[in-house]
């Protein structure tokens, strides 16, 4: 029997390796370079600006995105990104005073930008590189690599900047890159039948979605597609509650729980113990999951967990039962992305799906700055238990949402010929 596991396909192996490489490296810059910016500026302002700009490329390269993503071959889309998110990190090595401050801010803003690319072409090419049945796996062993990747290059990061310098940091994040483009490219050109202008079956190339005669959609018909928007909607109201968290979590931890800084550093690092075991088992071991299901799941569990830790210091504020529920987060997290991934990719069509990722960091983008937004209200009237219950509950309604609103993958649609009737505004 045809194992039904993802990493059966050599193509999806190598994609694999290549996000897990990829994944390192950029957490490697990713706990480094902040750090660098607060010990030049002292200032946590400074360093939330440098999150804040990781969110604006999403928003006003969208359109860009999904418009490249739909007329030209994914798999080189992303070699070119990799091979500029390697270049990019060069006037990191120029970076030494307070002065140089906006190359380092320009490297942040140029690699959210290139990601903007990466992730939508990623998501897009993957259901050309494994069957429908295998797509619960991947998008599972998808999050298990960046899990990976986070425990790697988190650490790894923090060794090399106290051994070396922010210039062996960019020497190593470059290599990542470098290998990982060279993995791409490696990729076979997946060939999938589409019905062309003709109606007939003709075999294409999957890295091209308009080889196949089809118009791609831009990102307003992306999201006016009517079967996606449920998927939308749970991750805007989703995204919402993850940008509360990253402004209450450490107000929660130095507050309510009493904790240290060490204890910050514990709670936020041992989230990928529970990712990284979710996505063994959905990647290797689940079989015939439903997406729909998973993610309602996984929110519901989301909500649940998120409230027993937010009123928990009623009752104790010893670290370890913390350290077990944020453990146990972990694992919702990968779940509901692999879900909602799978739905996305089920329910659009090829010249649909360059659109629609693009659209999903769009979505995701606005939610999490809303949700900053909201965290800032807690130094006010409204003040921070009120806002971490409203944060649980956000993810309880996501479920909601989820539950009645994402479409069953019975519900799968046929691609349409070019010149017939438009999926976009005629689907059920």
């Amino acid at each position: 029997m045809t194992s039904r596991t993802a990493f059966a396909i050599p193509a999806f192996r190598r994609l694999w390796a290549a996000g897990l490489i990829s994944d390192t490296g950029d957490w490697l810059l990713f706990i480094a370079l902040p750090l660098v910016v607060f010990q030049l500026t002292g200032s946590a302002l400074g360093t939330s600006i440098a999150f804040l700009l990781e969110l604006v490329p999403a928003v006003v390269l969208a359109p860009l995105a999904a418009r490249l993503i739909g007329r030209f071959d994914r798999r080189w889309i992303m070699v070119a990104v990799n091979i500029g998110q390697a270049l990019a990190l060069l006037p990191l090595l120029w970076v030494n005073e307070v002065a140089d401050l906006p190359l380092a801010y320009a490297v942040i803003f140029v690699h959210a930008s290139l990601s903007t690319l990466f992730e939508p072409a990623k998501n897009t090419l993957l259901p050309d590189l494994v069957d429908t049945e295998r797509l619960v796996s991947a998008n599972a062993l998808i999050g298990l690599n960046q899990n990976l990747g986070r425990l790697i290059g988190g650490p790894l990061g923090g060794i090399l900047l106290a051994v070396g310098d922010l210039g062996l940091i960019v020497a190593a994040d470059a290599i990542t890159y470098i290998v990982s483009a060279v993995l791409i490219a490696t990729l076979p050109a997946v060939k999938t039948a589409v019905h062309d202008a003709g109606s007939a079956d003709a075999p294409v190339d999957a890295a091209r979605p308009d080889t196949a005669g089809a118009r791609p959609v831009g990102l307003v018909e992306a999201l006016r597609i009517p079967r996606l928007r449920g998927a939308f909607a749970v991750i805007l109201v989703s995204s919402v509650a993850q940008g509360m968290f990253l402004v209450l979590f450490v107000l929660f931890a130095l507050g309510p729980l009493r904790g240290s800084d060490a204890d910050v550093g514990l709670l936020r690092g041992i989230q990928a113990v529970g990712a990284v075991l979710a996505g063994v088992v959905l990647g290797f071991i689940a079989r015939g999951s439903s997406p729909r299901a998973l993610t309602a799941a996984s929110l519901f569990a989301f909500g649940v967990l998120s409230l027993v830790t937010w009123n928990l210091p009623t009752v104790t504020t010893e670290i370890w039962p913390y350290v077990l529920l944020f453990a146990a987060v972990g694992a919702p997290g990968v779940i509901m992305i692999a879900g909602l991934m799978s739905v996305l990719q089920e329910q659009s069509e090829p010249r649909q799906r360059g659109a629609v990722f693009a659209a999903v960091g769009l979505v995701g983008a606005v939610g999490q700055a809303l949700g900053i937004l909201l965290g800032a209200l807690s130094d006010g009237a409204i003040g921070l238990l009120p806002l971490l219950e409203a944060q649980g509950c956000l993810y309880l309604l996501s479920g909601v949402i989820a539950l009645l609103w994402l479409p069953r993958a019975a519900d799968r649609p046929t691609p349409k010929a070019e010149g017939a009737t438009d999926a976009v505004s005629r689907t059920p």
